[in-house]
């Protein structure tokens, strides 16, 4: 069995897409749309920068996105490859489940911009800039993580955003939790803490009015019937309604992202090959997760093609 999977925001790079777009009309046709929807030249600032307008929430999640459906759309018309033919299950990190519901046809690619176009807007007007933060425990596994969470929050915010794989969680929550956090990590048995360059802390309770915001977004754009089953960031559980799906999206900007999970939980449904479209970030802790996979990660078009001739 085979999963197709999404990548989620830190995966963006100035340049990403632009030799896709000079090779395939296919690729153009989607970024090309996505402009169009949101009303701005986002696929230039893909192409040229300048890096912190890529940087912004609101401009790297869809561009992350349409990056990914680009490969997903070559790969389909110009490799002659069927989704629902060679692909069981779909998945994706944080907003890459978007993505993954996009590539199933729950949302339309317009639909999918103008959501993720909302969700990085709201993420970052969620809390005031310099009072959230994130770090990434290297050498942490859940339980430890967890632990240091609890041992830094002192009465704020600081939970575990983001279970990766089995040697990287993330911690989010107010800055000086954070930092605190870091500070205990050698007492807590952990390598080390990255501070993460982003603008917003995701994945906890501070993003509350983002879930508010995007409940209101999906009740009027709800997702249409799923082609192939998704598994969830929040439940780490595959899931086909799309009652289910637009709740679980609305859990998911205040909730954790249970990759590390959600890797093993396909592992164990069947899956064998997972194929990251659009980024080599996800494929790689799927790897470390879930242990003997076939992991392909495709982003260019020669990887395309030869992904198409091995399918």
């Amino acid at each position: 069995m085979r999963a197709f999977v999404f990548p989620g925001q830190g995966s963006q790079k100035i340049g990403m897409g632009a030799d896709l777009a000079a090779a395939s009309a296919a690729a153009r046709e989607v970024f090309q749309e996505v402009d169009e929807v949101l009303g701005q030249n986002l696929s230039r600032i893909m192409r040229e920068g300048p890096d912190e307008e890529l940087m912004l929430t609101e401009n790297a999640q869809p561009a992350i996105m349409a990056n990914a459906i680009a490969v997903l759309r070559v790969l389909e018309r110009e490799g002659g490859v069927t989704l629902t033919e060679k692909c069981d299950f779909v998945a994706g990190h944080s907003l890459g489940e978007y993505t993954a519901l996009c590539a199933v046809g729950a949302f339309s690619l317009a639909d999918t911009a103008r959501l993720l176009k909302l969700r990085g807007q709201s993420m970052q007007a969620a809390v005031p800039v310099g009072q959230g933060a994130m770090t990434a425990l290297l050498g942490a596994d859940i339980e430890k993580a967890t632990a240091l969470a609890e041992a830094a929050a002192e009465g704020q915010v600081c939970s575990v955003a983001n279970d990766n794989d089995p040697g990287q969680v993330v911690l989010s929550g107010h800055r000086e939790a954070i930092e605190r956090a870091i500070g205990l990590v050698k007492e807590h048995g952990i390598k080390r803490g990255v501070m993460l360059p982003v603008s917003a802390p995701f994945h906890c309770a501070l993003m509350a009015p983002a879930a508010d915001a995007m409940a209101a977004a999906l009740g009027a754009t709800p997702p249409a019937p799923l082609r192939l089953p998704l598994f969830a960031n929040v439940t780490a559980a595959m899931v086909t309604d799309p009652a289910d799906v637009q709740r679980l999206l609305v859990e998911q900007v205040t909730g954790r992202v249970r990759w590390r999970e959600s890797a093993v939980a396909m592992h164990e449904a069947g899956v064998a090959h997972f194929v990251e479209l659009g980024g080599k970030v996800v494929g790689p802790m799927i790897k470390r997760s879930a242990g003997d996979v076939e992991v392909t990660s495709v982003t260019m078009m020669d990887e395309i093609e030869a992904l198409a001739k091995a399918l």
